[in-house]
């Protein structure tokens, strides 16, 4: 793990603070945001900072959202070519107080973005919408190049771990990107109490969804108030599942116990 200093580090972090942006780096605590500030990149988190949904394992503050930043697209556009971002990661909170759970702001700035930076790829991490097409549709229609939406975990944890979401309507939301024909990503923490045969089926399951690029990662609890971590699974077991998976077919698979989605997202673009 790479120490949360540096020259580039700074940079990113008074770049972030300086246009009022909000990333899962820091939202979600996440341990690699050393590693990824000093390489130049960030996860930018839009619809502010604030979740209408409470998931057991998810630092993300929840309550009452503020309205969208109009000029949040522009301010974001702006901030990635100040960065020279070969490859951007872009993700939201949920905003289940959106009559369109915020897709249309999604799409506004998906095409702020890749007019002011034609020359970088992006990746887009969403929420389920609600499983709406017609609110999933609105970011396929915006093209990024991949779509990423994480199971987070296996069918019988799903209720004990997500508010609001369901595994099959997870699923079903990677079925709908992939007949799309644009690269689709998910995945999925351990140490939350599954067993190896739900491993697999989950695998399975993401497999037969469309899902092509695959991220597997250790849960690590963000604080008091959040679910216990049953279980800390080894590097080897991850290993394990990591070949298994590509053995299945994926594409691109990252599993390792400090993984999280963003993780070396510029190589699964590719």
């Amino acid at each position: 793990m790479h120490r949360a200093s540096g020259e580039n580090y700074t940079r990113v972090k008074r770049l972030v603070e300086s246009n009022h942006l909000h990333t899962i780096c820091t939202s979600g605590n996440c341990p690699n945001i050393g590693e990824c500030w000093n390489a130049g990149t960030a996860t930018f988190m839009i619809l502010g900072d604030i979740c209408t949904r409470a998931c057991k394992f998810c630092n993300t503050k929840t309550g009452k959202p503020l309205p969208p930043d109009p000029e949040e697209p522009k301010r974001l556009a702006e901030s990635i070519r100040t960065l020279k971002l070969r490859h951007c990661v872009i993700t939201s909170v949920d905003r289940d107080d959106l009559p369109d759970g915020g897709a249309a702001f999604w799409a506004e700035v998906i095409n702020a973005v890749k007019k002011k930076n034609p020359g970088t790829t992006m990746e887009t991490l969403i929420p389920d919408f609600d499983g709406k097409p017609e609110n999933i549709k609105k970011i396929i229609d915006a093209g990024p190049d991949v779509i990423s939406h994480n199971i987070e975990t296996v069918r019988r944890l799903t209720p004990l771990v997500r508010t609001k979401a369901k595994y099959e309507r997870s699923l079903d939301v990677l079925k709908y990107i992939s007949r799309s024909g644009i690269r689709v990503k998910s995945g999925f923490m351990l140490g939350l109490g599954e067993k190896e045969n739900e491993i697999f089926e989950t695998i399975d399951d993401l497999f037969m969804s469309g899902c092509r690029i695959l991220t597997i990662g250790q849960y690590l609890k963000p604080s008091p108030d959040h679910i216990d971590v049953v279980e800390y699974i080894s590097p080897e077991r991850f290993d394990e599942y990591r070949e298994s998976a590509l053995e299945k077919g994926f594409d691109f698979v990252e599993s390792n116990p400090l993984v999280r989605s963003s993780f070396h997202a510029e190589k699964h673009v590719k």
